[in-house]
């Protein structure tokens, strides 16, 4: 399997993860989207903070990530998470302004 593909399974292999858990296992709630970002991102991230502190914004990524407001994150509409994370990082190892494997 080539590189790209092993990461597009990976990337799969994470969504299968989390979704269904509280519902259909071809989507992401509120609840597994934030749990796996917590848990794959790690660090100082707003949502590892007081979830009460910051409930309006986390409200408000879900809708922007909700795509078509179906109140559920599919993988499409994850799958353009990930591109914009990676988007964000590739800028960041660009300027040198953080490590590459700060993530792992």
């Amino acid at each position: 399997m080539t590189t790209i593909f092993e990461a597009i399974a990976i990337l799969r292999k994470i969504f299968d993860k989390y979704a269904g858990k509280e519902g259909d296992a071809k989507t992401l709630t509120k609840k597994e989207i934030t749990t796996l970002l917590k848990e794959q991102l790690g660090g100082d991230t707003l949502l590892n903070t007081p979830h009460s502190y910051y409930q309006a914004e986390i409200a408000q990524f879900f809708e922007m990530l909700d795509a078509d407001g179906d109140g559920v994150v599919e993988f499409s509409e994850y799958a353009a998470l990930v591109a914009s994370l990676a988007m964000i990082l590739n800028k960041c190892f660009s300027n040198k302004t953080c490590r590459q494997d700060q993530g792992s």
